[in-house]
């Protein structure tokens, strides 16, 4: 079985660099059989997959791992239980933000710790619609204190991971109240926003590392755009698949690039099994400067063997310098980290709910 690498966050702190996403098991992707999530769940554990990403905006998918914990640590026991690691996150409505208290926080974090099953959750990135309203840096304060408690901590790991710009990051390790040790971002070949800014400099100087979404694009069916100019005919069936259509078109369309992509993907066959082009692309972000680690959404164990392989494969320095050439012809994405969804009346922002915690 291929051996999935693991980061070292802490000393004490360790993860599975890829990590299962949930927010295919939130329903907007299609129904989800509940015992077969479970059950997908303890496969990818099995596997060697350990860390696993959530939101608690993320309908039934906390109470989903809940129930994969429990029967992991059944069947497993305690040592194995504690070596899963789950990062959640807490989304105050927009609608909520300028009103928002230190008691709903803790209410909000006690409700995720409920719905997985635990006395401390392991890592919570903090999100923040609008930061014109409402008290961003009191709120960024008071989930950082549900850290620091001692015995009645909420919290594992002793920092929380915000979702927020340059910007705000800055802001933040200025202020040091709670410091960083990782933040979550959309990074991938198509969308390298993360370059300028966080990268060299933020996390340089502050030594925090990167979980990584959106690296394989959505999971889109590259084999069958090869060949067709990169036409972007498939369906659209939810807000995940157009979030990464949007990208993919500002980023000049995929005609230009999925061609030598897939050629360069079919040449690595690891664990003697070909690679496919969104392998070799996750597989390229864990190249890049502090990147810890890929989170890579599913909603069943369908593509784990591809998940597994893309900490199998091991690029070459020249592999990497063929695909900058070929990135260096598309046209970069404006603006920083989180600019282009922030805009909540543009193509990126227009197709997000922000009022999720109601439903």
């Amino acid at each position: 079985m291929t051996r999935v690498p693991r980061y070292s966050l802490t000393p004490d702190y360790e993860i599975s660099r890829v990590i299962r996403g949930g927010w295919q098991l939130a329903g907007g992707h299609g129904a989800i059989d509940r015992k077969a999530a479970v059950d997908d769940l303890l496969a990818t554990a099995e596997a060697g997959i350990i860390t696993f990403d959530c939101a608690d905006i993320y309908t039934g998918v906390e109470e989903i791992i809940g129930d994969f914990r429990k029967v992991y640590g059944d069947r497993r026991g305690a040592e194995a239980l504690d070596a899963i690691h789950v990062h959640t996150k807490c989304v105050p409505d927009l609608d909520k933000l300028s009103s928002l208290t230190r008691v709903q926080l803790q209410e909000t974090i006690d409700r995720s710790r409920a719905r997985l099953g635990v006395e401390r959750l392991d890592l919570v990135q903090f999100h923040w619609w609008d930061y014109e309203l409402g008290g961003l840096a009191a709120a960024s304060d008071a989930v950082a204190a549900l850290s620091f408690q001692q015995e009645r901590a909420r919290l594992r790991f002793p920092q929380f991971a915000p979702i927020f710009d340059s910007d705000h990051v800055a802001h933040n390790e200025g202020r040091r109240v709670c410091p960083l040790a990782t933040i979550q971002l959309q990074y991938s070949l198509l969308d390298r926003r993360p370059e300028k800014a966080h990268g060299p400099s933020l996390a340089a100087a502050h030594d925090f590392h990167f979980l990584c979404y959106g690296t394989v694009a959505g999971g889109f069916p590259l084999r069958s755009l090869v060949g067709r100019g990169g036409n972007l005919w498939v369906s659209w069936r939810n807000r995940s698949l157009t979030k990464y259509k949007l990208i993919i078109e500002d980023f000049g369309g995929l005609g230009a690039v999925s061609s030598p992509l897939f050629a360069d993907a079919a040449q690595h066959w690891p664990t003697g099994m070909k690679t496919d082009i969104s392998t070799i692309a996750s597989a390229a972000v864990l190249t890049r400067p502090h990147v810890a680690g890929v989170i890579v959404g599913a909603r069943n164990r369908s593509h784990l063997d591809a998940n597994l392989g893309i900490g199998a494969v091991t690029l070459s320095s020249e592999d990497l310098s063929r695909i900058e050439s070929i990135l260096d012809q598309s046209t970069p994405l404006e603006g920083d980290v989180y600019t282009l969804e922030r805009d909540r009346f543009g193509r990126h922002g227009s197709i997000m709910k922000y009022n999720l915690n109601k439903e």
